[in-house]
């Protein structure tokens, strides 16, 4: 959630960040309007506290010179029944705000690029070149098929479409694949957890999915939601604590199932694996002060990144507009991995920091000396292993459609 007390001190600047990220103007002349019912409530409450103190120590005054206090008495019990009234709309007032702010994105950070969608994404570099191919690269689920690696028609049997079976080599290889990034990351130095693919909707709304994008979750009957992603519950393992200084950074990295509706993206990627209602993703998940976060940030972007090198597939580093920033990020770098039989980078990871945005949601604070402050979260895929597999297969293929396995793996095997 935005800082409601920066919203309240310096409303321009905050709009103007929000408007970079296409926060309609609509939407924050209702947040002004909200915020300016807040202040005139404080204020009216400040007012009348004030004069109760007033009261009281006359009162104290009127007793000790022994004056006639039950006119003073019946104006001070009169207050304290507008003191109640005051402190009751204020608490209306603040949960109002409270309400409009929590559909409210995260505000860029200063050297997030302006832009409307990724064609205005900036390219940071590119890693390692790819493979020049003596005849025509097929593309992923023609080499899977060809392989018996994946069958998609038993997996929509099973369920429906965008859900496939991954069979024989296609299974072990997604299983080797997670082995790898697990070990990968714990040398990196963060802590392997296990989690929950359910969640309650208090941890989906500390992360930003809650309430926005409700419409893209599973819900079971009971109320529990199945996770878009592990970076909801590793962060929420941290919610509504404070934490030592000691302890920070906490990183973290977990292996999970996802599950998305993918309501948005109707008619996209609809053969093969690149966009599944299920799938499998390793995720890198840091806690920090926020002097840290940026350093933090760099060394979850070079992890995945050295993965990937690991591997041996070419990917490019690109850092996210404005315009194609998530909800919650206030800034992010896409890894995009090279895949020859579309002849393009794709998106195999997002590395994310949302600064204190999470944390004043989840509530989770660090003692800083005698204060409580808000921490920083960080998030990113390490990676997502269906698309790293569909990267293997097509930049791995041989002409007779053979796959290779990257040397990086075949201990794994």
């Amino acid at each position: 959630m935005i800082d409601l007390k920066l919203l309240q001190k310096d409303f321009e600047t905050v709009s103007k960040r929000l408007t970079r990220k296409g926060v309609s103007t609509e939407l924050l002349e209702g947040l002004k309007v909200k915020n300016e019912e807040l202040k005139k409530a404080k204020a009216a409450y400040e007012t009348l506290q004030a004069l109760q103190n007033s009261m009281s120590k006359e009162f104290g005054v009127y007793k000790r010179e022994g004056k006639e206090i039950s006119e003073l008495k019946a104006k001070v019990d009169a207050n304290k029944i507008e003191i109640a009234k005051a402190l009751e709309v204020q608490r209306k007032k603040q949960e109002e705000l409270e309400k409009i702010a929590m559909s409210i994105p995260n505000m860029p950070d200063d050297n997030v690029p302006d832009g409307e969608d990724e064609e205005d994404n900036v390219e940071i570099k590119k890693v390692l070149t790819p493979r020049e191919f003596s005849f025509e690269p097929k593309e992923h689920w023609e080499l899977a098929t060809q392989n018996g690696w994946i069958d998609f028609e038993r997996g929509v049997k099973l369920a429906t479409s965008r859900f496939s079976v991954g069979f024989g080599m296609g299974a072990r290889l997604e299983r080797a694949l997670i082995n790898f990034m697990l070990d990968f990351n714990r040398k990196r130095g963060f802590a392997e957890v296990s989690v929950p693919a359910l969640v309650n909707a208090q941890a989906l709304e500390g992360t930003g999915q809650l309430p926005k994008f409700e419409d893209d979750l599973y819900k079971t009957q009971d109320g529990l939601y199945l996770i878009p992603t592990a970076e909801v519950p590793v962060t929420n393992l941290y919610q509504d604590e404070i934490l030592k200084e000691s302890e920070l950074p906490i990183k973290m990295t977990a292996y999970t199932s996802c599950f998305r509706k993918e309501a948005g993206a109707a008619g996209r990627d609809t053969r093969g694996i690149i966009r599944q209602h299920q799938f499998h993703k390793v995720e890198l998940v840091s806690i920090t002060k926020p002097q840290d976060s940026d350093k933090v940030f760099d060394e979850m972007v070079a992890c995945a990144s050295d993965l990937l090198t690991a591997l041996e597939l070419p990917h490019r580093l690109v850092t996210l507009c404005t315009g194609d920033l998530g909800f919650s990020a206030a800034k992010t770098i896409d890894l995009e991995v090279w895949l020859p039989g579309q002849n393009t980078y794709r998106e195999i990871s997002s590395v994310s920091n949302t600064r204190d945005f999470q944390a004043r949601r989840a509530k989770i604070r660090y003692k800083n000396g005698k204060k409580n402050e808000f921490v920083n979260t960080l998030n990113g895929s390490s990676l997502a292993v269906g698309r790293t597999m569909v990267a293997i297969m097509e930049n791995f293929q041989n002409e007779d459609g053979t796959i290779d396995i990257p040397e990086a793996l075949k201990q794994y095997l």
